[in-house]
């Protein structure tokens, strides 16, 4: 398929798709936007309209179906990611699934499976994007020696949520039912470790739900069950520990603060303009044996990374590259994390990885 027109079908075109997907879909060379599957033919019909889409589905598996279609673009809330990528495979198309990968690590594990029974068929994560302009610096420097052996990593993310919001409505994002295991930015927090440094081996997590109640779309009060608090420790594959803090409860606390201590230097990553969007922005501050304070490390042009997710997925459908962001069995990792956490925190218990 080096040559032909690459035609890719959207399965739930939602924020992020509009936003991203069909831009850089459209931005490739003889690639068309030839279907799109909504939750519902109202809101498939408007997409359509507003992108230039020819044909609409009722039904994600229609589209699944048509064998016009080369590729789907699945970016529906993580309920669907399973059933859609395992159908989509099954019927000999290529996959680009939104993270977070699944509901649950039995899931992805599934996904990982079906994509490894289909090696000619390419199955990729939309990855996390917020620190691909500093990925390349960072993973230079700690291979480099620049921290020597890991110490510690001491992450907080609060996604610049503030204090406790009891009168938000529910989002997808809270409710179990269509969201799994996956909790906050975990997942996607989680991935940036594994780029930089490698896996956790073991998990001890403490969680709060500190929004007991939230109403629905339908104004019904419904009990939150997955946490908006998380205090993790893990110990990692490669030695040292990790602390990670994940709240979109605590007010006046910045978005993004990371440091990376090692037995010879220490890397400090933070998002320091609070007038930007949360995770952009990032800087990278170090300072190594002899030095007096951090400096910041400026990230040269050539080693700037950024969002390339549909230019990967076409170009590895095309054989051109392989997929670096993010593959399955990454996804798979991510997954089995974030399982790992739910263990810990419902048993208070710590949970050894993979599991």
């Amino acid at each position: 398929m080096s040559k032909e027109t690459i035609h890719v079908g959207l399965i739930g075109a939602g924020a992020n798709t509009k936003s991203r997907h069909i831009s850089g879909f459209n931005a490739q060379p003889d690639v068309e936007i030839a279907a799109v599957a909504n939750r519902t033919r109202d809101s498939g019909e408007r997409v359509a309209g507003e992108f230039d889409i020819p044909t609409v589905y009722d039904d994600w598996l229609e589209l699944i179906e048509d064998d016009s279609i080369d590729a789907v673009c699945i970016g529906t809330w993580p309920y669907l990611h399973a059933p859609a990528t395992i159908a989509a495979l099954e019927s000999d198309k290529h996959v680009l699934v939104e993270a977070r990968m699944a509901m649950d690590s039995s899931e992805a594990h599934d996904m990982l499976s079906t994509s490894m029974t289909n090696p000619h068929l390419v199955a990729q994560i939309v990855p996390a994007p917020h620190t691909l302009p500093i990925d390349q610096t960072v993973i230079d420097l700690i291979s480099d020696g620049y921290i020597g052996d890991l110490i510690t990593v001491r992450l907080r993310h609060t996604g610049a949520g503030g204090f406790p919001d009891r009168d938000r409505s529910l989002h997808w994002r809270d409710d179990r039912d269509f969201s799994g295991n996956n909790v906050m930015q975990l997942g996607i927090w989680y991935e940036v470790l594994m780029r930089w440094i490698g896996p956790a081996s073991s998990v001890q997590a403490v969680g709060q739900v500190v929004v007991k109640h939230r109403k629905n779309a339908d104004g019904r009060r419904m009990a939150m069950s997955i946490p908006d608090h998380l205090d993790i420790i893990c110990d990692m594959a490669v030695g040292g520990t990790a602390s990670i803090m994940v709240s979109t409860v605590s007010g006046l606390v910045p978005d993004v603060d990371m440091w990376l201590i090692g037995t010879e230097g220490t890397l400090h990553i933070d998002s320091p303009d609070a007038s930007q969007a949360p995770n952009t922005g990032l800087r990278i501050s170090g300072g190594r044996r002899g030095d007096i304070a951090l400096a910041e490390i400026p990230v040269a042009e050539d080693k700037r990374g950024g969002w390339r997710v549909e230019e990967e997925f076409i170009n590895a459908i095309r054989g051109v590259e392989r997929v670096t962001h993010t593959s399955f069995t990454d996804g798979v990792k991510y997954m089995e994390f974030t399982d790992a956490v739910a263990m810990s925190w419902q048993l208070g218990e710590r949970v050894s990885l993979p599991l």
